[in-house]
């Protein structure tokens, strides 16, 4: 006589893993630019200090942004500072000759295209010189709280690891978490799998032993855990 076989439990669905995730994430240390976004919903605050990440620790970037902005806050007053002086305020973030260029060349489009206002549309911040997709969607959520996906490093290899979707590049992330996720976790999806990539799914031996989804999370691509 065959023996029926065990049922299997269905993997919990992404929502379910993000709701898990939610309850642990005031106990890890909170994003810089998360901690920008809290203190002032100011888009233009949220633009520069995600400029200022690029390529750069958190440890580094919350403290160069606030030390930029005691100086000016405004795209009139920070278009007026000298690129030496926001080279000094924002060192030692990486790249901070270019970035210093750069925002300067931010303020005066903004100023004479919008009218010193960030705009809020994914494809008007892409024509900001040095914005890229991954900018422009930050402002758009976590400036505005409007909708929109934005796909780092973490965000990419995370949605991987869990199976969620299966890509090389975080261009194909962007693309295959519009079409699958869920539009209520678009806003907060980044920040919340960057604290989660940044505390336990580090990129190298990510911490299983430790991870509230230890039970559902297939580990694809993981070699070494800890």
């Amino acid at each position: 006589m065959t023996r029926p076989r065990p049922a299997t439990r269905a993997r919990p669905t992404v929502g379910r893993l993000i709701a898990r995730l939610r309850r642990e994430q005031p106990g890890w240390r909170t994003t810089s630019l998360a901690e920008v976004a809290a203190q002032r919903r100011d888009p233009f605050h949220v633009l520069i200090a995600c400029l200022l990440s690029l390529r750069t620790k958190d440890e580094t970037t919350g403290p160069a942004a606030a030390r930029l902005f005691a100086l000016a806050d405004t795209p009139a007053t920070m278009g007026r500072l000298t690129p030496r002086r926001i080279e000094r305020a924002i060192f030692p973030v990486g790249f901070y000759r270019t970035k210093s260029r750069v925002i300067l060349g931010i303020c005066a489009d903004l100023l004479a295209r919008y009218g010193g206002r960030v705009p809020d549309r994914i494809d008007d911040l892409l024509t900001l010189k040095g914005v890229g997709r991954k900018t422009a969607n930050l402002v758009v959520t976590m400036g505005f709280g409007k909708p929109g996906i934005c796909v780092d490093i973490h965000v990419h290899r995370i949605s991987n690891r869990w199976g969620f979707i299966r890509t090389r590049t975080p261009e194909e992330s962007e693309r295959a978490l519009r079409s699958r996720l869920p539009r209520r976790y678009w806003i907060g999806y980044n920040d919340l799998l960057v604290a989660f990539g940044q505390n336990i799914c580090q990129p190298v031996s990510p911490h299983c032993s430790t991870c509230p989804l230890a039970d559902a999370c297939p580990r694809v691509g993981v070699t070494r855990s800890r």
